[in-house]
């Protein structure tokens, strides 16, 4: 090859590299990349699974609506496999890798807590659409779950008002969701009258399965004559074997009532629940709740999934209204770009599934309706009580490190743990 054939074939080559380049740039620029970060193995899928197969309908359904901005939406799914530092980790590739416009994940608080600061160095967005215990606020995260004033202090409060009860068991799984929900609790229950030795605080590890004892230890706590309740902060696969031993041991809702803030209708699925009818749970959701909008979300759902015996719970409507009002922020400020969506989501409001409207409010959390139901011989859940919309409170006012903080993510406050008796803001708020 002489020369100017090589140096011709060099450009030429140059050039066909530079246009498989372009080309494969503005393919990459006719999608919006979207991450979902939840767990598919390990303790936590059983509760996980559904959340992730939810983001894939929520994302198929806007892009049968003509995408966001233009653009087909692209989910880009991985597996932290209930490890939480793994979730950091697919987080930080998520989104230096996979140049995601914002990712929607998490369950536990401590793979929230693992990925956090990586969501905060990076300037993207995570949407976490499960229940947690407060103390926190974040600029980069949305928190469509629910704060303990929009569920853990509310089902004591139906404990003590409508069911009578003076004993409470605390009983959680060993990490930071329980512990510090637990911690609020304590403080209200005798801020109510409740003595410390009526309440009682048990933990137990991740995926526990040995609850003779335990369950043995409710019961004698139970048997003193005042009425006796447990409220369970134990998460993931772990209530399976302890559902069972409460029915193994003959303890009712009559005489023992348990209320839960991580079973809903995935956790039942799986369990016998002939024994735990009238055991309690509260959410801002349950799939039995009578409205159009749930309504067509559970036909959608039953026909993305090929199967009519795929329940709905509350952190899919947690994620559908989390979804919803990224789509809604990104429409408004015409870019997915970070600063200008968080500009634009404060004041938000989209539908819930309740036939009422959540709104993103200044803190980062929504507003949300209180729900308590009763568990039921099929599994499903009969509501007993319902309030209207409740704004979730990021920082508790029954912990003396909280009661005088608020957070207020707009300019120029921009702080999330502003001090109302100070008039300081005392940092990032995480």
């Amino acid at each position: 090859m002489n020369l100017k054939s090589y140096v011709t074939g060099a450009a030429l080559g140059v050039v066909m590299a530079a246009s498989a380049a372009f080309h494969g740039a503005a393919a990459a620029d006719d999608t919006i990349k979207v991450g979902v970060l939840h767990s598919l193995s390990g303790t936590m899928a059983i509760s996980e699974t559904t959340l992730k197969d939810a983001m894939l309908m929520l994302i198929d359904e806007q892009n049968k609506k003509g995408g966001l901005l233009g653009k087909k939406l692209e989910a880009v799914v991985v597996d932290p496999a209930s490890d939480w530092p793994l979730f950091a980790e697919k987080a930080r590739e998520l989104i230096e890798k996979d140049k995601v416009a914002a990712v929607f994940g998490c369950w536990t608080s401590s793979s929230r807590k693992s990925v956090l600061p990586v969501f905060e160095e990076l300037n993207s967005l995570l949407f976490y659409p499960v229940q947690y215990e407060g103390e926190e606020s974040s600029r980069n995260i949305f928190y469509t779950g629910a704060a303990p004033n929009q569920q853990a202090i509310p089902a004591v409060d139906y404990l003590m008002e409508k069911e009578g009860v003076k004993r409470f068991v605390l009983e959680g799984t060993d990490y930071v969701y329980p512990r510090t929900t637990n911690k609020i609790l304590e403080a209200y229950l005798v801020s109510k009258g409740i003595p410390k030795e009526d309440i009682i605080v048990n933990y137990t590890p991740f995926g526990f399965s040995d609850w003779q004892t335990e369950v043995s230890k409710i019961k004698e706590f139970g048997s003193s004559g005042k009425k006796t309740a447990v409220v369970s902060t134990i998460n993931g696969d772990a209530n399976v074997p302890f559902y069972k031993e409460l029915g193994n041991q003959g303890i009712k809702a009559t005489d023992i009532p348990v209320i839960a803030f991580s079973v809903g209708e995935e956790e039942l699925a799986g369990l016998d629940t002939k024994p735990l009818v009238g055991h309690l749970a509260a959410w801002n959701y349950f799939e039995s709740v009578e409205s159009p909008a749930n309504k067509k979300f559970i036909k959608e759902w039953h026909a993305f999934t090929k199967n009519d015996k795929r329940v709905t719970n509350d952190p899919m409507e947690a994620a559908y209204i989390g979804f919803n009002a990224w789509v809604k922020a990104v429409q408004a400020a015409g870019t997915t770009d970070t600063d200008k969506v968080l500009d634009s989501i404060i004041g938000t409001t989209v539908p819930n599934l309740s036939g009422g409207y959540a709104t993103v409010m200044p803190n980062h959390h929504i507003t949300k309706p209180v729900l308590i139901g009763e568990i039921q011989a099929d599994g499903q859940f009969e509501i007993v009580q319902e309030t209207s919309a409740v704004v979730g409170d990021e920082w508790s006012d029954f912990l003396p490190d909280s009661k005088d903080l608020i957070s207020d993510w707009r300019k120029p406050m921009n702080c999330g743990n502003f001090n109302v008796a100070t008039g300081k803001c005392g940092g990032k708020g995480s």
